[in-house]
């Protein structure tokens, strides 16, 4: 590869091991980088910028990658030219202009995957191996070492699968259905037999009355002409009776005529004597009314008083014998002045104790109106929505971690020393836009991991949350002593002038232990965090000593000082956007809210018992009121007792003095009553002699006379007549009834005639039955499902009305014992039946197609998993020897929960460097780094010998181990490395030990970069090679 920014230094790589040593800071992972990118990787994978212009040295406007890789049919050159300006890069294929997609295309076929761990390990991912889940491993393995096709069988399978379990829960969701449809359709069978056979009944009831009306007009019709033939018989008879009766009626008329003259002077002498008759009579009622009545109630009033005074007399004699009785019990009584006083000073102490608890108790509301309660609930109820809404977020990215977190709540009390949940939830930012630095700082690993104060506890915690219950969690311990208030290398004050702010422990806050360890370990309390003013001045703030890691306002800068030359090396990244320390939740504040919450909650408990208190206080106050007043009453009872007897007394002298003589009223009033009648007796005497002055009454009865005589011959007239007068009004009645009974039969029959037609669907101009309904009967056929059935014709009906009305009940009562029904069963029950078809036949294809995929993955799943349990076989070989080697143990196995879940497959790896201890599952918190590194390095030497990529890059793996394991694990890579069947392999150091081994197959290439570097023209490989040899032979 060859890599130039403002020169053009070439590489040219050995087919084995390629050991790359320099320095730090003279850019050995420049070369790495220019393998990333020049193969047309993310900037991603390389973990240090997220734009390609960061990558071309500092103050160069671009900077261009040539790599020449080998190939069967003739190499393939790739240039890459990078502009700073625009990020944007021109690329080149041998030679001629080309795009990326075109270079990624050529870069896969050859199987190189710069994306891929487990074959480019940059320096900044090393750490990340150990991160990977046994998923990730599994697939990164299969792209690297399997055959081409174990990874798209592997993806075949799991589309297979999850085709697979949506044709199951299909399968499994039309069943259900089906069955539900099935057993809904049997349920209501009966009801449908029942619908139908009502509906036989209701049809039935329809063509009776189609007939009915037909049967009606038919009888109405014959009666119309009973009626006619018998209206014209009773006139010929009333004629007859008519023609008879007429001399008798004129004699009549005459003898009336002089009738008439004398009852009309009758009546008026009548009159006359009922005037005078009449004025006696008024004369002798105004007396009664006058006098009479008058005297009666005068006497009846004095009776009633006399009565009543009686009453009063006997009323008041019984009080006073009460009052004496009364009056003799008060005077036995002792002095009740003293028991007066008592309940007196009893009641002062009531008052003072209630005036005190009531200056409590206004104490109390005052506090509690400081606290404003529901202010309080509103914002803790607000912090706790926050974390709910951080829960969300953490159940989202990480179910087991959210899992791991509701078992701690309900087991926290399992643990001796302090635990919290993960880093996540229980930092809270002060500025949510202050978070994006936090959470850029803190690795998500971190920000999901628990923290425990003691490592007992963190070892409980993962046996049973991740080895029993398999949930893959992350956990940390905080250092023994404290770090969390470890001051920073240099104060911030003195880092102001640059736009720094502040550190960025200070932007959050957390629990002291979780504090302690993101200090210790990501030294949050000396990264400095500032604004674009920094950016601004990055040339000059880069050169500060004591600053490793920093932040601008949209960057992140570290710094690394060679140890050699003492040049600083930078990198920057963007800073990400938060995602999940946005919303802070204060602990300390959401802490103190609920202290004082419990002291409202407390105030009120005390505020409750000071009421009953008061109640109780309150009762007993007026038990004594009403004690005190008793004995007040008991105290003036008696002397008021003796003036109510002499009030009494002088009452009753009164009305004993003030007495009516009955006898002498009775007298009085018989004496006014004599009058009176006297009274009377004088009008109708006088009535009696104006009466004989006049003659009307004498001149009245020969009238009556003469009368008699003509009413008598009248009389005998009529009774001839009347005879025959009520024989022709027979005749008259009974003409008029046929006459109104005809009428009325007639508008009948035409009104029937019509209801036959309108239920019928007869033309108006119709009178006759349609030929349809007479003779012919009617088939019915109400659904596919129903049965048919046939409705008589109205030739087969009765032809009564007495048998239709009969047969109309019949029908109509079977019908009503159907109840409950409607046609909305019935068309339910037949939609659901083709629903019931529809699901069978889905239910059939959905089936065949189950069976087809379960086939194809029984088929995949062979082709797969065999060559896969051979693969991981062949490593784990590979990787235990490694292990044993190194006086450790090591195994790699194929992971699954369940066999048939494809997508949980992973490969597992577990180690052990002491013999004390059991194999234990490669993790990112369970190891040291160096034990990590060494499991990392002996996993992809295990992998060597089975690539099937043109090479593979190890960047600075050896970082961290002891010279024990390092010594290992390199002689591991010079022997696997160097082996002919083995692809071509770059392993970048900055340091060696002495005297390692060393292979003849292997490439030792140099990095001599820096201010205290010779240049490149001056460099003389001979004359080092002999000063060497010179050296080695003194």
């Amino acid at each position: 590869p060859r890599y130039r920014p403002n020169n053009r230094p070439v590489i040219y790589p050995g087919p084995n091991l390629n050991m790359i040593v320099g320095a730090n800071g003279t850019g050995k992972s420049s070369i790495v980088c220019a393998i990333c990118l020049g193969l047309a990787g993310k900037t991603a994978i390389l973990g240090r910028g997220d734009k390609v212009g960061l990558y071309v040295k500092r103050g160069c406007n671009k900077g261009s990658v040539e790599i020449e890789l080998h190939k069967a049919k003739g190499n393939l050159v790739i240039n890459r030219e990078i502009h700073v300006e625009n990020n944007q890069s021109t690329w080149m294929l041998n030679g001629k202009h080309s795009s990326q997609k075109t270079v990624e295309e050529e870069v896969k076929a050859l199987q190189i995957q710069v994306s891929n761990l487990c074959q480019f390990l940059p320096q900044e991912k090393v750490g990340e191996f150990a991160k990977m889940t046994k998923i990730e491993l599994l697939e990164a393995t299969e792209k690297s070492v399997g055959p081409p096709e174990m990874y798209e069988f592997h993806c075949e399978l799991k589309t297979f699968r999850t085709k697979e379990r949506e044709l199951e829960n299909v399968c499994k969701e039309k069943a259900s259905a089906l069955e539900k449809f099935k057993q809904r359709n049997e349920r209501n069978k009966h009801d449908v037999e029942r619908y139908y056979e009502k509906k036989r009944h209701l049809d039935n009831i329809k063509m009776l009355e189609k007939k009915k009306p037909w049967v009606e007009y038919e009888t109405a019709r014959k009666e119309l002409e009973g009626v006619k033939k018998s209206r014209e018989d009773a006139k010929k008879q009333l004629k007859t009776v008519r023609e008879s009766q007429a001399p008798m009626l004129k004699k009549i008329q005459h003898i009336d005529s002089q009738l008439r003259p004398i009852e009309n002077q009758m009546k008026d002498k009548t009159v006359s004597i009922r005037e005078a008759s009449q004025k006696c009579k008024q004369k002798q009622d105004q007396l009664d009314r006058k006098h009479r009545e008058d005297i009666k109630q005068a006497f009846s009033l004095k009776q009633t008083e006399a009565a009543d005074r009686q009453k009063r007399i006997s009323n008041t004699r019984r009080m006073i014998d009460d009052l004496r009785a009364e009056l003799a019990n008060v005077g036995d009584q002792s002095d009740v002045t003293p028991r007066i006083d008592a309940v007196n000073a009893e009641l002062r102490r009531i008052q003072e104790e209630k005036a005190k608890m009531e200056g409590e108790k206004a104490d109390m509301r005052r506090e509690k109106d400081n606290l404003n309660g529901e202010l309080l609930k509103n914002r803790l109820r607000s912090l706790d929505d926050m974390m709910k809404i951080k829960e969300e977020k953490l159940r989202g990215r990480s179910k087991d971690t959210y899992a791991a977190v509701q078992w701690l709540r309900q087991n926290k009390h399992i643990f001796s020393g302090n635990v919290y949940e993960p880093m996540m939830l229980v930092i809270s930012v002060r500025n949510p836009n202050h978070a994006k630095y936090v959470e850029n700082h803190i690795p998500f690993n971190d920000l999901r991991a628990f923290v425990f104060q003691k490592r007992e506890d963190m070892e409980k915690f993962m046996m049973e949350v991740r080895d029993s219950q398999n949930l893959r969690v992350n956990s940390v311990f905080a250092p023994e002593e404290s770090c969390a208030t470890r001051a920073p290398s240099r104060p911030i004050e003195s880092l102001k002038r640059f736009g720094f702010f502040a550190y960025l422990r200070e932007l959050f806050d957390a629990p002291e232990e979780v504090m302690s360890y993101l200090c210790n370990q990501y030294k949050v309390h000396d990264v400095p965090v500032g604004t674009d003013q920094t950016k601004a001045m990055i040339k000059t703030v880069i050169e500060e000593p004591y600053l490793k890691v920093l932040y601008t306002a949209e960057e992140k800068y570290s710094l690394k000082k060679s140890f050699y030359s003492g040049k600083t090396s930078t990198s920057n990244s963007a800073v990400r956007p938060s995602q999940y320390l946005t919303m802070a939740v204060d602990a300390e504040e959401k802490r103190q809210l609920e202290e004082q919450i419990r002291s409202m909650q407390a105030i009120d408990v005390q505020m409750s018992a000071m009421q009953e208190r008061t109640a109780k206080l309150d009762r007993r106050d007026n038990e004594l009121r009403a004690q005190k007043k008793g004995l007040s009453e008991m105290k003036g009872k008696k002397r008021q007792l003796e003036q109510k007897i002499s009030t009494k007394q002088d009452s009753l002298r009164q009305m004993e003095q003030g007495g009516i003589d009955l006898q002498k009223a009775e007298e009085e009033t018989k004496a006014q009553i004599s009058a009176v009648n006297s009274q009377k007796v004088a009008i109708v005497a006088e009535f009696m002699a104006h009466m004989k002055v006049h003659s009307h009454i004498m001149e009245k009865v020969y009238m009556a006379l003469e009368t008699v005589g003509m009413t008598a011959e009248k009389t005998k007239l009529e009774t001839d007549c009347r005879e025959g007068s009520a024989e022709l009004r027979v005749l008259e009645q009974a003409c008029a009834m046929l006459e109104q009974r005809k009428a009325r039969l007639l508008e009948m029959c035409k009104g029937l005639m019509r209801r036959a037609r309108e239920i019928c669907n007869m033309d108006p101009g119709e009178s006759a039955v349609p030929p349809d309904l007479h003779t012919v009967s009617i088939v019915l056929h109400n659904s596919t499902r129903s049965p048919p059935f046939i409705l008589p014709a109205f030739s087969q009906l009765p032809d009564t009305m007495d048998e239709i009305d009969a047969m109309l009940n019949e029908e109509r009562s079977r019908a009503e014992c159907f109840t409950g029904l409607s046609e909305n069963v019935v068309d339910e029950y037949n939609r659901r039946e083709q629903e019931i078809k529809n699901l069978e036949k889905e239910l059939d294809e959905k089936s065949n197609a189950l069976k087809t995929y379960r086939q194809n993955i029984s088929e995949a799943k062979e082709r797969w998993l065999n060559p896969l349990k051979q693969l991981v076989e062949q490593i784990n070989d590979k990787f235990s020897d490694f292990f044993r080697s190194m006086q450790c143990a090591g195994e790699v196995d194929l992971h699954s929960e369940n066999e048939e879940e494809y997508d949980k497959y992973g490969i597992r790896i577990r180690v052990k460097f002491r013999s004390s201890t059991q194999l234990h599952e490669l993790t990112a918190h369970h190891q040291s780094g160096g034990e990590r590194s060494v499991s990392t390095m002996l996993y992809l030497m295990a992998l060597q010998e089975l690539n099937r990529c043109p090479f593979r890059v190890v960047d600075e793996i050896n970082q961290g181990m002891d010279p024990v394991n390092e010594r290992r694990v390199f002689d591991i890579v010079v022997r696997t490395a160097c082996k002919e069947t083995t692809s071509q392999y770059f392993f970048i150091t900055p340091k060696l030990l002495q005297n390692l081994q060393y292979a003849d197959e292997m490439t030792v290439l140099c990095v001599h970069n820096g201010p205290h570097m010779l240049p490149p023209n001056k460099w003389d490989e001979k004359a080092f090679t002999r000063r060497c040899v010179r050296r080695k032979g003194k």
